[in-house]
């Protein structure tokens, strides 16, 4: 390790906004320096309490984040927030439109928010946030929030990168929270709804009610339902305790450690399989190649699942097809 390397490390660990910047902005771009670092950060990382808040568009999730994260603050706590926005049709970038709601926050020392775009993927999240969440971690932040992009109901990476998941609904949703038990809905271990103060917050609290009496939870906690009012405040004090108190239920008993084992077991399968696909494209594609594959698939001369296997056996893996 270089002495400038091991400076960039400190520095990162001490908190320095522009090191951890740097960091980021070398995660996000998949720079061959981004690997050494997460490699030397990994280990001072997993303190953080990740927070995910997730849900559909117009639920004033910015809004109830930057409240929660100021809650937090009032507690000595350092946060850090990574606000996954749309990706811009002209720049590629993130459309910063989280980052502009929370400017209370941005003059924060104790507060660290960084804006990232999904860049075509789904789910919710962009592809490096978990790798940003772990920068924000080992550079001191006690709370680290999430916040998804609010695309709908397949938005459930978030669970896979949490702590704790928030899912807020908003009166008017009506019949549309049952359209998301397959999805959002189910991944939630604490329910807002938010602007409580809107006429149908009581029908939306009776829906969540039914959904979860036939919800299979596996653990003994059963999601709460707290009402909130972002733009006021009302709630929110009252929603950092029920998180608290979630972490608190979560180090008890087994669920904390069942949930980051399964966390890093995805972890472990995600960069595997970035790195077979690398290591096989590296080896066997080219652009004639993949046209020559192409045009035998289209014209029905091979089948897709057959030139995989001879790509991979070419790549000396075994394929476990078939």
């Amino acid at each position: 390790m270089s002495q400038s390397f091991k400076q960039q490390v400190e520095k990162i660990c001490s908190g320095d906004r522009r090191a951890v910047a740097q960091a980021i902005s070398a995660v996000e771009s998949g720079g061959p320096a981004s690997v050494p670092l997460l490699k030397a950060l990994f280990h001072k990382a997993g303190r953080a309490y990740v927070i995910g808040i997730t849900g559909s568009p117009g639920a004033g999730k910015s809004t109830l984040l930057e409240k929660l994260a100021t809650e937090y603050r009032r507690q000595n706590k350092r946060v850090g927030i990574v606000a996954v926005d749309p990706t811009s049709p002209f720049s590629g970038g993130a459309i910063l439109g989280d980052r502009i709601r929370m400017q209370a926050l941005a003059t924060d020392d104790g507060a660290y928010i960084r804006s990232m775009a999904t860049r075509g993927r789904l789910g919710g999240l962009a592809p490096a946030t978990r790798d940003v969440a772990m920068i924000l971690d080992a550079a001191g932040c006690d709370v680290v929030f999430v916040e998804t992009v609010g695309v709908g109901q397949d938005e459930v990476d978030v669970a896979r990168l949490a702590d704790a998941t928030v899912v807020l609904v908003v009166p008017g949703m009506g019949d549309d929270i049952q359209t998301f038990k397959a999805g959002v809905m189910e991944i939630a271990d604490l329910f807002v709804i938010n602007k409580a103060d809107q006429p149908g917050a009581e029908r939306a609290e009776r829906e969540i009610q039914v959904m979860l009496s036939v919800a299979v939870k596996p653990a003994a906690w059963q999601p709460p339902i707290l009402k909130t009012v972002a733009t006021t405040g009302e709630g929110i004090s009252g929603l950092r305790e029920t998180l608290e108190k979630f972490r608190s239920f979560t180090q008890a008993g087994s669920l904390g450690l069942d949930r980051r084992r399964d966390r890093m077991r995805g972890r472990l399968l995600d960069l595997l399989r970035q790195s077979l696909f690398e290591k096989v494209a590296k080896e066997q594609f080219d652009k004639e190649t993949i046209d020559r594959y192409v045009g035998e698939i289209l014209e029905r001369r091979r089948d897709p699942h057959s030139v995989v296997e001879e790509i991979m056996k070419a790549s000396g893996v075994k394929s476990r097809r078939g």
